[in-house]
């Protein structure tokens, strides 16, 4: 049985949208954004569903990440540029209690370097850059697990921070049904560079999936969740049933005391994955966060 789903703060009589209200507007953005595969060939059991994270869950490392670094390597920004975006990322991901000047800065810059460029175009270089530096790190026991649920009838999703269009490309590339990602602003076929509500992440991810449930008719107590990191506990104690993959020690210790399933896909250096969860997951798995760190001084380009 899930637990309690953890909530976020309640909306303040005016001011600025809070947290909680940002979430909601990120989770329904990514839900109304979400699209639909074909039923799978098998007889289908529509009320079920799993849903996936993707970094360090599906995918070794970030996807963001190494998305970001794919652009780099197209000339979109510079280096010390992308040295810049992962320590801010694992600034906040590590110490998870940034100040709201640094929650506004992360949520400013998350997709800044996007910014003026057509969706077509961004879309076009997402499935190049899936194909050098992403599909030969999908987890193959993740996998595996992603296909059990389409093999019984059910549809996957994938639930992720990333850009929902980069997510699309990786849910395809995988056969699953979709994905329910971070949503950019649009004007005019174009990237404003900003988002709409708020990164998909925590409480965020919760709201999607609630969103997409109540649109696709699907009975979260029937569903599962699995994810390796305890960002995720509001989209892991929101379903039936959950699962950690590859977790971190707080999820793994919160697994343990909920009889949660636990996978671990990694071979060696666990010690040192488990210590930074998701978007800086791809930095650390690497070497790459303290060369990021050292960049940021030398400007050198360290990959």
């Amino acid at each position: 049985m899930p637990g309690v789903p953890f909530r976020g703060r309640r909306k303040r009589a005016g001011g600025p949208p809070d947290e909680e209200t940002r979430a909601v507007l990120a989770g329904a953005a990514s839900a109304a954004a979400a699209e639909v595969e074909p039923a799978p060939a098998v007889v289908p059991d529509l009320a079920a569903a799993a849903f996936f994270d993707v970094d360090n869950t599906m995918m070794m490392g970030a996807s963001l990440f190494w998305f970001a670094r794919g652009l780099a390597a197209r000339d979109y920004f510079k280096a010390r540029d992308l040295a810049l975006f992962v320590w801010q990322q694992a600034k906040f991901r590590i110490a998870g209690n940034e100040s709201a000047d640094d929650m506004h800065t992360i949520r400013e810059n998350a997709l800044a370097f996007v910014a003026g460029r057509p969706v077509e175009e961004i879309v076009a270089v997402g499935e190049e850059i899936y194909d050098e530096l992403m599909a030969d790190r999908i987890w193959t026991g993740t996998r595996l697990l992603a296909q059990k649920h389409l093999d019984a009838g059910q549809r996957v999703w994938l639930v992720t921070a990333t850009p929902v269009e980069l997510a699309r490309i990786i849910a395809h590339r995988l056969g699953l049904t979709g994905a329910l990602g971070t949503v950019a602003e649009v004007v005019d076929g174009r990237y404003t560079g900003r988002l709409v509500g708020e990164l998909m992440h925590g409480e965020a991810k919760a709201e999607a999936v609630r969103a997409l449930a109540d649109r696709e008719g699907l009975d979260l107590s029937r569903s599962t969740a699995y994810s390796d990191s305890s960002n995720d506990l509001p989209m892991l104690t929101l379903t039936g049933s959950a699962v950690a993959v590859n977790p971190d020690t707080e999820l793994r210790a919160v697994a343990r005391s909920r009889g949660w399933d636990v996978r671990d896909f990694r071979t060696g250096r666990k010690a040192v994955k488990t210590v930074v969860p998701t978007v800086a997951a791809a930095a650390v798995s690497g070497g790459l966060v303290g060369g990021a760190v050292a960049l940021r001084r030398r400007n050198r380009w360290p990959f």
